[in-house]
């Protein structure tokens, strides 16, 4: 088992997730954080912190898009282990259905 980042992550990326994470497994987008399943270690300390409730274990049915869209984007953007400022209107985004049809840029974030 390993925990996935899903769709009300997108344009929301509250890092609170990233502070807590022991094994530093989580990458950052542009818009959006991602966990690579190869790193981690199935704790779910990340889980609960997430303001947006958008980590999920990958046990849950219908993740295996979520799974995919981790493992591959965490090759190729930076690794980000320390909190940083929620995106513009974060709150407003919170909920919102489709957001990566909508929204999701494959664009690689700052990382630290």
């Amino acid at each position: 088992m390993t925990y996935v980042v899903t769709d009300n992550c997108i344009r929301c990326k509250y890092t609170d997730c990233v502070e807590v994470c022991p094994v530093d497994c989580f990458y950052e987008g542009e818009n959006f954080l991602v966990i690579h399943p190869d790193e981690c270690i199935d704790c779910g300390v990340c889980e609960p912190e997430c303001p947006a409730e958008a980590i999920k274990p990958d046990t849950e049915p219908g993740l295996d898009k979520w799974l995919k869209i981790n493992a591959d984007f965490a090759q190729v953007w930076p690794n980000i282990t320390v909190k940083k400022d929620e995106m513009p209107d974060a709150k407003a985004y919170d909920g919102e259905e489709g957001k990566y049809e909508k929204y999701f840029s494959a664009e690689p974030g700052q990382g630290d």
